[in-house]
């Protein structure tokens, strides 16, 4: 299993082959962004001879599912029905692409479900049951924090999705604590509370989302390039002993070498050897 992976948006990919070209000439693992936009406008043969490509080079692959508009966890049960389709879709395509791990938006939406958590993630445990029915022996799923501002909300709609899962399948489900999003969107950086979401998120954290910011926006910097705590991140995991996998997610040509910089700056943790 590589320790990291760097991501690619396959729309924009697709209309700049260039990037393709840098996980392919250098085996570069590779996070495959799945977006509905680019599902509506491919076949599942693009997709195979994608991943042909990928494999043929030996790219490792994770994919990131599609996130736009989906509410696993709604009231609405045509909202639930319509992200149960896509998501299972998704899917189909993303076993194309044999992926270790497979990354999904937990979407926990405080300020509708703030007074009913337990039913929404009783709701988003059913759809997500649902679609990985579909694929019996799939990659691990890890729900990711994007808006979540409690890490507990994480933590347990991850929990109540191993509990509605057979034993074997809730092996499977963990989390991914997105740096990113946890400075900016969460208030990271104003509540400094990293240790509080490491805590939270030990039982289950498999996979980390990597990418910098200075706590206004969720700007997709190279680590380095704004002000989230790094060092702190590694020597929290190391004391606790955890070593997920994780994803840079660069979203410029600059973003990028740096993300590149500080895997060599930190050979201990992101040796691909």
């Amino acid at each position: 299993m590589p320790r990291y992976f760097v991501n690619l948006n396959l729309r924009v990919a697709k209309a700049h082959p260039e990037l393709f070209e840098r996980h392919l000439a250098t085996g570069l693992p590779v996070e495959i962004g799945l977006d509905p936009l680019l599902l509506d406008a491919t076949t599942a043969d693009w997709h195979r001879e994608t991943a042909r490509r990928f494999a043929d080079a030996g790219v490792a692959a994770t994919v990131h599912l599609p996130f736009f508009d989906l509410q696993p966890g709604s009231a609405d049960a045509r909202i639930r029905a319509a992200s149960c389709d896509r998501l299972r879709s998704a899917l189909d395509i993303a076993a194309l692409y044999a992926p270790r791990r497979m990354v999904g938006h937990a979407a926990y939406n405080r300020f509708l479900y703030i007074r009913s958590f337990a039913d929404w993630a009783r709701r988003a445990a059913d759809t997500w049951a649902t679609v990985l029915a579909a694929w019996p022996d799939h990659a691990p799923l890890c729900l990711e924090n994007t808006f979540e501002t409690d890490p507990a909300t994480l933590a347990e709609a991850v929990d109540i999705l191993r509990q509605r899962m057979a034993p074997q399948a809730a092996a499977r489900i963990g989390s991914c604590f997105d740096v990113g999003h946890w400075y900016s969107f969460a208030e990271g950086k104003a509540r400094g509370n990293l240790d509080a979401w490491l805590d939270a998120l030990t039982p289950s954290l498999l996979h980390l989302h990597l990418h910098d910011n200075d706590g206004t926006f969720d700007q997709h910097l190279g680590p380095g390039q704004g002000e989230i705590p790094f060092d702190a991140l590694l020597a929290g995991l190391a004391a606790r002993r955890l070593t997920p996998t994780a994803t840079f997610e660069p979203h410029t040509p600059q973003a990028f070498e740096a993300a590149l910089a500080f895997v060599r700056s930190r050979p201990d943790y992101f040796d691909n050897e």
